[in-house]
C-alpha cells in the first residue's frame, strides 16, 4: 500500500498544505516588514493563533490544565516557549538583511539539528545514509551561495548577519522541538502549543504596538492576515498530518517548502509584480536548492538502524 497507511494521500495532502504556506510566508512577511516591525508582526501571529487555536480546544472541552503537572513540566514549557519565540523573532528579523528564499533554504537545517538532538538528548540512532544526506544539505548550502560565499564570512552585516540569524532562528527550533516532544508526555500537541501561543503573547505584549495594524496598506494587510492565518493553519495540518501518515514522510514533504518560496519569487519578479525584490539565482543556485531539499528528504525518509 503506497505510503504505508490507508490515508497516506490525506496526509500527503496536508503535508503539501504545510510546505506550500510555510514556503509562501516569508514573502508574505517580507511585504509587511515594510510598515510594521518584526516585534509587532510576531506578537500578532502568537495572538491571533492562541485565539484560533484556543476557540476550538474549549469547543472540544481540550483546553489543557497545569495543575500536578509538576516543576519539570513547566520548566520545559517555559524553555519551549522562549525558543519558540526567539526561531520566530530571529526569522524575521532576518528576513530584514536577505531575501525570502535564503531565509527558506537556510532554515532546512532546523530539522536537522533536532535529529541530531534526538541522537543527543533520547539517544536515538543515525543511520549511515543520514549522514550521507546531512553532507549533501551541507554542501547544497555552499552550492546555493556559490557567487556570495565571501559575504558568509561577515556575519555582522548584510547577507552574512542575514544567515547567522537564520542559522539562530534554526537552532531556537530545534531546542523547542526537543522540549517539546518530551511535553507530549504531559500533553496533547495541539495543547502544548497553545500554552506556547499563551505564553508568546503575554510575554511579547510590552513590546509590541498592536495598533500599527491601521498603519497597513490594502496589500499589506491581506499579507498580514495570510501570515496570522499562516501560523494556525499550516501547525494545524502539521499536526494532523502526523495522524495520517509515517512522520518521516511527513518530514520529508515539508521539506519541499523552499522549492514553494523560489517558485514563487520567479513567478512575483517573471510577472513584474514588484513585492519584493529580485532574487537573482543563478543555476548553481537552484541546483543548490535542490540539493539542501534532497539532503533534508534523505535525513527525514532513511530508516535508523
Amino acid at each position: 500500500m503506497a505510503g504505508g497507511t490507508p490515508h497516506w494521500r490525506l496526509g500527503f495532502t496536508l503535508s503539501l498544505t504545510t510546505a506550500a504556506l510555510w514556503g509562501l510566508l516569508p514573502i508574505a512577511l517580507k511585504v509587511v516588514l515594510e510598515r510594521m516591525d518584526a516585534h509587532t508582526i510576531v506578537w500578532w501571529r502568537f495572538a491571533a493563533a492562541m485565539a484560533g487555536l484556543g476557540a476550538f480546544l474549549a469547543f472540544r472541552g481540550a483546553l489543557p490544565r497545569l495543575a500536578g503537572k509538576g516543576r519539570a513540566a513547566l520548566a520545559l514549557l517555559a524553555v519551549a516557549t522562549i525558543t519558540l519565540i526567539g526561531n520566530f523573532v530571529l526569522y524575521l528579523v532576518a528576513l530584514d538583511h536577505v531575501t525570502p528564499s535564503v531565509t527558506q533554504v537556510v532554515i532546512q537545517v532546523a530539522p536537522l539539528l533536532l535529529l541530531v538532538g534526538g541522537v543527543l538528548v533520547f539517544h536515538e540512532k543515525f543511520a549511515r545514509a543520514q549522514w550521507a544526506g546531512f553532507a549533501v544539505l551541507v554542501a547544497g548550502l555552499f552550492l546555493f551561495f556559490n557567487e556570495r560565499l565571501p559575504l558568509l564570512a561577515h556575519p555582522s552585516e548584510g547577507l552574512g548577519f542575514g544567515v547567522a540569524l537564520t542559522l539562530g532562528a534554526a537552532v531556537s527550533w530545534a531546542i523547542y522541538g526537543l522540549a517539546q516532544k518530551q511535553l507530549h508526555g504531559h500533553f496533547t500537541a495541539q495543547q502544548v502549543l497553545w500554552m506556547i501561543y499563551v505564553g508568546a503573547t503575554l510575554l511579547l505584549l510590552p513590546g509590541a504596538h498592536p495598533a500599527a495594524i491601521a498603519d497597513l496598506s490594502a496589500l499589506q494587510l491581506g499579507m498580514f492576515v495570510f501570515c496570522c492565518l499562516n501560523t494556525l493553519v499550516a501547525y494545524g495540518a502539521f499536526v494532523e498530518a502526523l495522524h495520517f501518515w509515517d512522520v518521516s514522510r511527513v518530514s520529508a514533504v515539508i521539506a519541499t517548502a523552499p522549492l514553494f518560496t523560489i517558485a514563487a519569487m520567479w513567478v512575483i519578479e517573471r510577472a513584474g509584480l514588484g513585492l519584493v525584490a529580485a532574487e537573482g539565482l543563478n543555476g548553481l543556485s537552484v541546483a543548490g536548492a535542490l540539493m539542501v531539499v534532497g539532503g533534508s528528504m534523505a535525513c527525514a525518509l532513511v530508516t535508523r538502524n
